[in-house]
């Protein structure tokens, strides 16, 4: 097995996981740990004289240590908060033999160790609650050291500070930064609060296919597999809309659905390839009866997450008091750029887009004109609650035509802080109206809209079977998370956002280097004057090599015999001819 470069603490710390081991003592106990009590209910329900705390359990991180003789502090953090502890020796070690609190409490025990405690809760003279430690145990020997933020004259100094490595290392983010951990904890919330809502409505919640034959319910391209035994491609999912109007059409008057979704389209602070969503779907209802309920649903949402309607994101404050502002689409984009586009057709709409500076191409139909127009010079600037209804047909394939205004479709968007987050149909249920949308969008991929909508057969099939008027919404929960959190990125409010390929460090194996002639002992040695790669050795100079070696080992006090010159200059030799 290769040996891995390892820094002086990842050294250390398998140095003490080896006297841990020669002492008995299971480094990765399995045994459970029973835990009676959290620091947060230390600190919410402890004082003197309170029963009920003279025999805690706890368990977390050793985020401090300050070793003072035969008594020392600590400080556990758990998922609650911390706790400072007090070690005893005498307490830890009541016989002769000391060596659990002298060896292995104040010597094979680092920062970011679990452990298990023991003990009873008291207050200190300065007045600050504590454990007062009986016994411990150690349940994970941790092997990296930990980027703990430090706390010196009120003042807060970040270690782990590159935004790329908290997003590839959240595990790391999640220890380091709890106020992190409290992000996810509101954004589980929310999607509670919502799911309650929804179940409170008599909705059913379902699961419809992550892996379909043809991609549809929305204008995006689609990541695309292939099933070896049926031997066809596949999809997946850039919605679940057309399943669950499948599912109205089988009789279910409400279903909805939070759900993975993926395409396969850019990155950015407000897009992720795999995201969530929440569709609904509830007949005999209509557009503007869905207006009604997203007011309602959020304005709970942020409540349940902030405490009151009124939430900071940025430097705005969103209020999310219902009612909520209703504009049409062409009203928007005359209010902001003042120019009625209502009547024209695509030739005169490419035209005011040059006017606008708005950037198109000859791809781009009517509709996503209008949509371009509506991007750069309305959204952005919207930013209190406002839902943009009445959307011309071009722009909405699925939705049905506007019962009064020829040429625009019932549809809604809900919009805050410059951003879409839902989107609402009355839904088309005329299975030849549908037809010809679908048959349409054909035409956009024939003009190389990649993002138009794919005809779908057993769709259009359902549809001639019957779907009761239906109203129809998809959230997104991402967006609204980063809104409910006050998080500027999307990579902020999930756990594991896609990355681009992690930069590896290159590092030759110790064997390598021995191949090379390097004795054993000196190959960490090479490390520490940055030599981790054949070619760096190659490249080295064998005087100032061999300087730097000695000096890291006198240094290090190691201990171990130079090498001679000849020796690192044959090194050198063996790595130019490797």
């Amino acid at each position: 097995m290769s040996t891995p470069y390892l820094s002086d603490q990842e050294l250390r710390r398998r140095e003490e996981l080896a006297q841990l081991k020669a002492l008995g003592i299971d480094p990765y106990p399995a045994a459970k740990f029973e835990i009676n009590c959290t620091t947060q209910k230390i600190h919410e329900g402890f004082s003197e004289g309170v029963a009920g705390f003279d025999t805690l359990s706890l368990a977390g991180r050793l985020t401090n240590k300050r070793i003072m003789g035969k008594a020392s502090f600590a400080e556990l953090e758990d998922s609650t908060g911390k706790i400072q502890l007090y070690f005893n020796r005498d307490e830890i070690c009541p016989g002769e033999d000391k060596t659990h609190y002298n060896t292995v409490f104040k010597k094979l025990t680092s920062l970011g160790d679990i452990i298990g405690i023991k003990g009873h809760a008291f207050v200190t003279q300065t007045g600050e609650k504590s454990v007062f430690v009986k016994e411990f145990t150690m349940l994970c020997k941790v092997l990296r050291p930990i980027p703990f933020r430090t706390e010196t004259d009120d003042k807060v100094y970040e270690v782990l500070t590159d935004t790329e490595q908290r997003y590839r290392m959240r595990y790391l983010d999640l220890i380091v930064h709890p106020e992190v951990r409290e992000v996810f904890r509101k954004r589980t919330k929310m999607v509670q609060t919502m799911r309650d809502y929804l179940n409170g409505k008599g909705y059913l919640e379902v699961e419809t296919p992550i892996l379909q034959p043809i991609y549809g319910g929305a204008t995006a391209r689609p990541f695309k597999t292939h099933h070896n035994t049926l031997d066809m491609t596949l999809y997946l999912r850039i919605a679940n809309e057309l399943y669950l109007k499948r599912l109205i059409v089988g009789g279910f008057d409400g279903v909805y659905e939070f759900s993975k979704d993926f395409r396969n389209e850019g990155m950015s602070r407000f897009h992720n390839p795999e995201f969530t969503q929440v569709e609904l779907y509830v007949a005999y209802k209509d557009y503007e009866w869905m207006m009604d309920l997203v007011e309602e649903m959020v304005e709970q949402v942020a409540i349940a997450t902030n405490g009151t309607t009124e939430v900071q994101v940025g430097d705005h404050v969103i209020n999310f008091k219902r009612p909520w502002k209703r504009i049409t689409m062409y009203d928007s984009i005359k209010e902001f750029t003042g120019v009625d586009i209502s009547a024209m057709d695509e030739a005169t709409m490419r035209q005011a887009c040059k006017e606008l500076d708005v950037p198109v191409d000859d791809t781009m139909g009517r509709g996503k004109l209008i949509d371009e127009i509506f991007g750069e010079k309305v959204e952005p600037f919207l930013i209190q609650p406002t839902f943009i209804t009445d959307y011309p047909v071009e722009m909405s394939p699925l939705a049905k035509k506007h019962r009064s205004k020829e040429g625009l479709v019932e549809r809604f968007e809900g919009i805050f802080n410059g951003k879409e987050f839902c989107n609402s149909f009355s839904e088309l249920n005329d299975p030849i109206d549908q037809r010809e949308r679908f048959e349409s969008q054909l035409e956009l991929v024939k003009r190389g809209d990649a993002e138009a909508m794919i005809l779908d057969e057993d769709f259009l099939r359902s549809l001639e079977y019957g779907m009761p008027p239906t109203a129809g919404l998809g959230i997104g929960i991402d967006r609204l998370a980063m809104i409910m959190t006050n998080q500027p990125s999307i990579q902020d409010v999930l756990f594991f956002p896609q990355m681009k390929p992690e930069k590896k460090v290159e590092i030759a194996s110790a064997e390598t280097f021995t191949a090379l002639g390097v004795r054993e002992e000196l190959v960490q040695l090479l490390y520490k004057v940055g030599i981790t790669t054949v070619e760096g050795l190659r490249d080295a100079n064998p005087n100032k090599l061999h300087q730097d070696i000695c000096s890291q080992n006198k240094k290090l006090k190691l201990g171990l015999k130079n090498p001679t010159k000849e020796e690192v200059t044959q090194w050198l030799a063996n790595a130019a001819t490797a």
